[in-house]
C-alpha cells in the first residue's frame, strides 16, 4: 500500500501530471496530418480514417492537458509560469481546430472527397499540428528555461 500512496503522491505532488499527458495532443495531432498525408499520396479510404480517429482523439487528449496544466500552474508556478496566458490561447485555439475538424468529419464522410472542402479539411490537419508544435515549445520554455 505504501507503493501506492508513493506513486500518488509523487504524481500529485512532486511531478506535474501535466507534463505526462501533453504529450497525447502532439503525438495525436502529428499522427492525424501523418495519417492525412498518407491519405492524400495512396487515395485511401482507411488512412483518411485513421487520420480522422488521430484528430478526434487530440480534441479530447487536449482537454485533459488543458485540466492539468492550469492545475499544475497553479500548484507549482503560482499562476505565474512564463507565457501561459498564450498557452491557455493556443490550446483554446487548438481545441476548437481540432473539434470542429473531428465533428464536421464525424456529420460528412465525404468531406475529404469533395474537391470544395478537401483543402480546408487537410489545411485544418497542418495548423493543428503546428500549434501543437508551438505549444510544446512553450512548455519546453517554462520546464527547461530559455
Amino acid at each position: 500500500m505504501n507503493l501506492i500512496q508513493g506513486i500518488i503522491h509523487a504524481l500529485t505532488q512532486v511531478h506535474p501530471p501535466h507534463m505526462m499527458v501533453v504529450h497525447f495532443p502532439i503525438a495525436l495531432t502529428g499522427a492525424a496530418l501523418f495519417f492525412i498525408l498518407l491519405a492524400l499520396w495512396k487515395r485511401s479510404k482507411v488512412l483518411e480514417q485513421v487520420a480522422f480517429a488521430n484528430i478526434s482523439l487530440a480534441a479530447a487528449s487536449t482537454i485533459v492537458a488543458a485540466i492539468f496544466g492550469i492545475r499544475d500552474n497553479l500548484v507549482f508556478y503560482n499562476g505565474i509560469a512564463p507565457n501561459h496566458i498564450a498557452k491557455i490561447i493556443l490550446a483554446i485555439t487548438l481545441f476548437i481546430i481540432t473539434t470542429i475538424t473531428a465533428i464536421a468529419r464525424w456529420r460528412n464522410k465525404n468531406l475529404f472527397y469533395m474537391k470544395s472542402t478537401k483543402v480546408l479539411y487537410v489545411g485544418a490537419y497542418f495548423v493543428s499540428f503546428a500549434i501543437a508544435a508551438v505549444l510544446g515549445f512553450l512548455g519546453g520554455i517554462i520546464v527547461f528555461g530559455v
